[in-house]
């Protein structure tokens, strides 16, 4: 199971605590990771990614075991420690403004 952690405005809309476990099928990447929570809770379809182009959203930022896996493609392999559910996938909302 994956561990994965929501910011509060996604937790509200998903209805779901701030961590969320999934089961992923096949290869554990970000784009498989991604459509086992979008499946899982299905009004956050659109909101972490563009339904079409299905690419992240601009002021959402990925996370994995400490480093900023954003600008990953999302066919890349998650590390084994976010795959094994041993340390969270965490999708956290960019700070903005002036």
């Amino acid at each position: 199971m994956i561990r994965v952690v929501l910011p509060v405005p996604l937790c509200a809309l998903a209805r779901v605590d701030r961590e969320v476990t999934l089961e992923v099928a096949g290869r554990a990447t970000q784009g498989t990771l991604l459509d086992a929570l979008e499946a899982g809770h299905p009004a956050l379809r659109g909101t972490i990614r563009d339904p079409v182009t299905r690419r992240r959203r601009p002021y959402l930022r990925f996370f994995a075991c400490g480093a900023d896996v954003s600008h990953e493609p999302p066919d890349a392999p998650l590390p084994v420690a976010v795959a094994a559910g041993a340390e969270p996938f965490l999708i956290v909302g960019a700070m903005a403004g002036g």
